[in-house]
């Protein structure tokens, strides 16, 4: 078997552990060299104790300032040079667009760029969007095909825009959905007893357009009908994102006595053991996790009629849909959980039996080893 060296490239060293851990172990335990690269931050020293040689980037996610922009360019270009990797993995839309350019100009064998969502540049109608959106579009075609290229897409909706919008070679279009979940880590969640409320959950970035302010307004509503609901928030600000929901405004929220704020957790197999419905009233998604996650432990979902979402949940089979940005219609699905304890059960259930069949980490990894194994004959699936 080949050994090669592969990088891969996230925007937070945090993406990495919670997100393509188990891509790097199986890389890892085919018995491939890897280099983890991303800003600085609190998960790199836990990459490194799991043994993944992980180094730390001059980047700023937030950067419009061209000479520092540059200059990361530059670097990643020095360092791929230097470490002659044969692959580069780049992950979310600027490390997948700077990576897969430094790779191109260092002359890497194969690029494979990852691209969970359009993000902030292509789901905000702000000002800064609009005027960004021409520029990155012409930097993702760029950078994003050619012969040695793949792109890797999480949900039908985005391989449709990108075909459509001719960003990229549909004959170079894969379609993976989601980073995987290690589903046998996640057990069937216990049943709302009539001892307690319901405890709904909402685990996410702390982002506008997760649904946060939706969400809110489902639990005013419901509170205010005398019904027994704990409405938990799960997950921490996210202060470079220009989304970010300010901390104030949650705590605001936690001392009206709408929602149990919990900040970001580690252990979310324990968490969603703990509660009855999981919801998740995004605007867009790549293919969310969280609610991956929620299904393997046989939860009731409740999220948005949106792309990624939406394959995960088909309506009234295992989970329930609502609008976009519709905090009453949110209100009514958990309601409608809450009254009737048979279709909670039965939508719980169906969810966990698709998360095995579908959305399991080792299906996820087997077929990004396939996009690799086209660009890169020699290289041999991992076990």
């Amino acid at each position: 078997m080949a050994i090669m060296k592969i990088i891969l490239f996230a925007n937070t060293d945090w993406y990495l552990y919670n997100f393509r851990r188990s891509l790097a172990e199986g890389l890892r335990d085919a018995g491939h060299e890897l280099l983890l690269i991303s800003p600085p931050g609190p998960y790199g020293a836990r990459l490194r104790e799991l043994g993944f040689r992980w180094e730390p980037l001059p980047m700023e996610r937030r950067s419009l300032n061209p000479l520092r922009e540059l200059a990361l360019l530059w670097h990643l270009i020095r360092l791929f040079r230097s470490e002659r990797p044969a692959l580069v993995h780049g992950f979310t839309i600027k490390c997948a667009v700077y990576g897969s350019l430094a790779a191109r100009w260092a002359g890497v064998p194969a690029r494979v760029s990852a691209v969970a969502g359009m993000g902030y540049v292509f789901s905000s109608s702000d000002l800064k969007a609009r005027v960004l959106r021409p520029m990155v579009r012409g930097m993702l075609r760029l950078a994003l095909d050619g012969a040695n290229a793949r792109l890797i897409l999480q949900n039908s909706d985005d391989v449709a825009l990108f075909e459509q919008a001719a960003l990229v070679a549909a004959m170079r279009i894969r379609l993976i959905r989601g980073s995987g979940v290690d589903c046998a880590r996640f057990i069937q969640a216990a049943t709302a007893g009539a001892d307690r409320p319901l405890r709904v959950l909402l685990a996410a970035r702390l982002l506008w357009d997760k649904g946060i302010a939706e969400y809110v307004v489902a639990a005013r509503k419901l509170l205010a009908q005398g019904r027994r609901i704990e409405f938990v928030l799960a997950g921490a600000p996210d202060p470079g994102n220009p989304a970010a929901v300010p901390e104030q405004t949650i705590q605001s929220w936690v001392d009206e006595g709408l929602v149990t704020w919990l900040g970001h957790v580690d252990d979310m197999a324990d968490l969603l053991g703990s509660v009855d419905v999981m919801v998740l009233p995004s605007y867009r998604e790549g293919l969310p996790k969280s609610l991956i996650e929620a299904a393997a432990c046989g939860l009731p979902l409740v999220t948005t009629d949106v792309p990624g979402c939406r394959e995960v949940v088909s309506d009234g089979i295992d989970g329930l849909l609502v609008p976009v940005r519709d905090g009453d219609a949110l209100a009514h699905a958990i309601m409608q959980l809450q009254d009737d304890p048979v279709l909670a059960l039965r939508l719980g259930e169906a969810a966990r039996a698709k998360a095995h069949a579908e959305f399991d980490e080792r299906i996820v990894i087997q077929r990004t080893m396939d996009v690799y194994r086209e660009l890169l004959p020699s290289l041999q699936a991992a076990t």
